[in-house]
């Protein structure tokens, strides 16, 4: 909190919309009626000119505008704490990231337990598991859920100290523990054979993991794994198409992992194995560069949410303390809703500059004609309220979605369905995926009923489902994109798919009757190839459908 707040103080003051237009549109007032009033003589002229020169534009059309924004971004799920965040998440430029929980869905899984020794599994993880009780990081929450899916006892740790990016450490049953990472669990940790094999592994999966330490002895090793959410890669593409210069992750992971996180998501620019304080001074940087906005979830990320020129905060399952640094709150677990918080400040802007322009533009008509003498004080109060009512009703605008957005969306069903379908053929996914992997290896007598199986498996579910979706399903989306035939590319992939599906159950076929005529290796070639496409196409699908869904 204390970094947060020194951070908040070090943000460069934000200069309002209103504000800027009112430092030369007040004293441009004033000069046209002391003029018409030095011209002409005549008082009542200066009179008429600032009866109409109305400051509705300024004081009414953009708040309304500003208003009206924010209550439209709260309907999508989307909290914007001010107007001042508004306006100032409008000129975004530049965008950091934080890794867990943000590009990545947050719901960190154990997935392995390594030790080092002799050391129990289960008591490792019931050790780490206890003292992970006194912390709210996803890791901390990952473990005691590992440890409560294997029934495993917990204590009560004692004397527990965090260390925000680092980990945790205190006493169990008497027992020291450290864990977290590296250099924090075991500070004078050799280069052994062991921690080299380990800290690889977890770069080639693309993992995170916690060292533990127990009684100052390295005992082992929880590896977790944290996938980029679906709507990772797409959000960054968005974002780009909206003018965003550049995207940068910034990450207490290393380097080694967190670069095949980048590299799936799509990052420009990676820091990692930053402290609270490393994330700071690299927001800070970015803020005397251009615009930055910096998008976090953890405890951690709170003081680089504070430093940024605006915060957002994933706020459906992240830290209290990031939601409070933060100028923007995602109330809904999608990172595409930064997107459309982005789509609704600039149309928002957009809407009160054009209040405020126009407004003024017909104060300074009317002004004009009542420094001429044509527009009495009492008429000219007509006028200006009619200005104020035109201005108002403008930007009341912002209530509402954009034309584009009502032009792409998608009944509610279609994505239900289509989610609804991919997951009840996730089981035959599942055998193909397996099938691809070891078909050569079994049995022959095995691997000839498993094929005919699976053939029987993709034409009854998968094809069928292909089909309906190519009759049915993308005509709809064809009429909801621009383009004469925008779904081209995936109707592409569902030939391929209806291709491999029957060249696979003619090879059946041979390879029942002679295993000769159709070898096991060109058999698994095949299946590998429709494995990797389907999995390519579903991933496709969602990720298309997760933009045209706007709910």
């Amino acid at each position: 909190m204390r970094l947060a707040e020194e951070a908040r103080r070090s943000r460069a003051p934000f200069v309002r919309l209103a504000d800027r237009y009112a430092l030369f549109f007040i004293p441009l007032t004033l000069l046209i009626a002391g003029l018409a009033w030095h011209l002409s003589g005549d008082p009542l002229r200066a009179l008429a000119v600032l009866v109409v020169a109305t400051p509705c534009p300024l004081i009414l059309a953009v708040p309304i505008a500003i208003m009206s924004g924010i209550s439209r971004a709260a309907r999508r799920g989307i909290l914007i704490k001010d107007g001042v965040t508004l306006e100032a998440l409008a000129g975004i430029k530049q965008v950091f990231l934080d890794k867990t929980g943000t590009l990545t869905s947050g719901h960190a899984r154990l997935q392995s337990i390594e030790v080092n020794g002799l050391a129990d599994p289960q008591r490792l993880l019931g050790l780490a598991a206890s003292l992970a009780q006194a912390s709210t990081h996803p890791i901390s929450q990952a473990i005691v859920e590992a440890a409560h899916q294997r029934q495993l006892p917990l204590s009560v740790p004692q004397e527990v100290e965090e260390s925000p990016g680092s980990g945790l450490c205190g006493h169990v049953d008497g027992v020291q523990v450290r864990f977290g990472t590296l250099s924090f669990a075991h500070k004078d940790a050799p280069g052994t054979d062991w921690v080299a094999a380990m800290l690889r592994r977890m770069d080639y999966l693309a993992c995170s993991g916690s060292f533990i330490d127990v009684d100052g002895k390295l005992a082992g090793l929880l590896i977790f794994s944290d996938n980029v959410r679906r709507e990772t890669p797409q959000t960054l593409r968005r974002l780009r198409n909206r003018g965003i210069e550049k995207i940068v992750m910034l990450t207490g992971d290393r380097l080694e992992t967190a670069e095949m996180i980048a590299l799936s998501a799509g990052i420009d620019e990676l820091h990692a194995g930053l402290t609270p304080e490393d994330k700071v001074r690299a927001v800070q940087q970015g803020c005397l560069r251009t615009s930055t906005l910096m998008v976090g979830d953890g405890i951690n990320d709170a003081p680089a949410l504070a430093a940024a020129n605006v915060g957002v905060a994933m706020g459906a399952s992240g830290a209290t303390a990031s939601a409070q640094a933060a100028g923007v709150v995602l109330l809904v677990d999608r990172l595409d809703r930064l997107v459309e918080a982005l789509d609704i400040a600039r149309r928002t802007r957009y809407i009160a500059r054009q209040g405020v322009l126009v407004g003024m533009g017909m104060s300074l008509l009317a002004m004009a004609v009542a420094a001429l003498g044509y527009l009495p004080p009492l008429i000219g109060a007509v006028v200006q309220e009619g200005i104020d009512v035109v201005i108002i009703l403008n930007a009341l605008r912002a209530l509402g979605s954009s034309w584009e957005l009502r032009k792409r969306k998608l009944a509610a069903e279609h994505i239900d369905r289509l989610q609804d379908e991919h997951q009840q053929l996730s089981t035959v996914l599942s055998e193909l995926h397996q099938l691809a992997n070891d078909f050569a290896q079994r049995p022959l007598a095995q691997a000839q009923t498993d094929l005919v199986q699976l053939v029987n498996k993709l034409q009854t579910s998968l094809a069928q489902h292909e089909r309906e979706d190519e009759n049915t399903l993308y005509p709809l989306l064809t009429r909801s994109m621009p383009g004469e035939d925008p779904m081209s590319a995936m109707s592409h992939s569902h030939r391929e798919i209806f291709r491999l599906i029957h060249l696979l159950t003619r090879m059946s076929s041979d390879f029942s009757s002679d295993p000769a005529t159709a070898p096991a290796d060109e058999i698994q070639h095949q299946l590998i190839r429709l494995d990797t496409l389907v999995r390519l196409h579903f991933d496709q699908e969602e990720e298309l459908f997760r933009y045209l869904d706007w709910r």
